[in-house]
């Protein structure tokens, strides 16, 4: 399977966290991610073809199981990193951004030891 763009990857997690809050609308993916409808609209129809969602009649949007397993790893990350830098006294205002660009660059050997490390440190205190 040819790999998720950064694109595919932050709209997977904006339904992520979407769906914390009940149904997911379009424009409620469209409103946190600051894009036009039609942009989000076109996002969700490949996602939907690469099997991630499902659209129903109604206009919600509902992650397949494939679509909840690569939200929920792309979130796992994305918190992990924002803590990692708060704990290294990064503002929580910058670990978020930084958090979100990290996510989609890092490799799995960098992310498993900041795991670690997160893991380690709580054990410290």
């Amino acid at each position: 399977m040819k790999k998720l763009t950064m694109s595919n990857e932050d709209y997977l997690e904006a339904i992520v966290i979407l769906e914390k809050e009940g149904n997911i609308k379009l424009t409620k993916i469209a409103e946190m991610l600051k894009v036009s409808k039609p942009a989000a609209n076109k996002a969700m129809n490949l996602l939907e073809e690469k099997g991630f969602i499902t659209k129903e009649i109604y206009g919600n949007i509902i992650l397949t199981e494939k679509g909840k397993l690569a939200g929920n790893k792309i979130y796992k990350k994305h918190l992990a990193i924002k803590e990692f830098l708060t704990s290294i006294g990064v503002s929580s205002e910058t670990a978020e951004i930084d958090g979100c660009k990290i996510e989609h660059i890092i490799s799995e050997e960098t992310f498993k030891s900041i795991l670690k490390y997160l893991e380690n440190n709580k054990e410290s205190n």
